[in-house]
């Protein structure tokens, strides 16, 4: 059988040109069907990569494509183009410096600030995923209504998490959220009431049992002790 054609710049293994290369994608090389030669390293896989830096287990699309987009921000087009002629438009070598395309607007940025902020106090007192996402649905929704136009940022942000965590069942203190916070209690519940007023919303009643069992836990007391203190607090909120 004669040997096939092989183009100069095709790689081959030097014993056997003709055999089929196998490319081992994991380590990048190019391996001989026939003796197992690497003949080739460094291979670019052009396949999808299967890392995912979503805090989700499911719904991330696995390829090369970066992270989903945001629903609280508008567009999504965070591609590159050369910068226009000017003074600055180039480095020292003479390359043309690249600019983001989409300038984020005034207010995609005070909602970013928001969401980091909501983040930052709820990575503090260790709050699951569901109230962050709740408490930056919030912020949005009073940042569009613009309704609290002059009120703190950070006042409305803190309050949207205090919300949040009494709409999710697991709420927490003025003073819990006070304490990491950059505003104080006292202007928290006043943006608190006027969330309240301007969403249209309410929130359940909370009573001291609602407390009880993660006070117990703090303190790391028995469960026999945390059934009692559950029942006077219940006997008590009907008093």
């Amino acid at each position: 059988m004669a040997d096939r054609f092989i183009p100069p710049n095709i790689v081959t293994c030097p014993h056997h040109p003709s055999a089929d290369l196998i490319e081992d994608s994991h380590a990048g090389d190019s391996i001989c069907g026939e003796c197992g030669l690497v003949v080739g390293d460094r291979v670019i896989d052009v396949g999808t990569e299967w890392r995912t830096f979503s805090n989700e287990k499911s719904g991330a699309d696995p390829s090369r494509v970066g992270g989903p987009e945001n629903p609280l921000f508008g567009g999504g087009d965070l591609s590159t183009m050369i910068g226009p002629a000017g003074p600055n438009s180039f480095d020292d070598s003479g390359y043309a410096r690249y600019n983001n395309r989409r300038q984020m607007s005034s207010s995609d940025r005070t909602l970013m600030n928001a969401v980091r902020e909501i983040s930052t106090m709820a990575d503090r007192i260790n709050l699951p995923r569901t109230i962050v996402d709740r408490a930056n649905s919030l912020f949005k929704e009073v940042h569009d209504g613009k309704s609290l136009k002059g009120r703190s940022n950070d006042a409305i942000a803190s309050a949207c998490l205090y919300i949040a965590c009494r709409q999710e069942g697991v709420p927490r203190t003025f003073k819990e959220i006070c304490a990491i916070s950059r505003v104080n209690k006292k202007e928290i519940g006043r943006v608190f009431k006027l969330i309240l007023s301007s969403l249209r919303t309410n929130v359940s009643l909370i009573t001291t049992g609602d407390f009880m069992a993660r006070f117990c836990n703090n303190l790391a007391l028995p469960n026999s002790v945390q059934r009692a203190a559950h029942h006077i607090a219940n006997n008590m909120s009907l008093i």
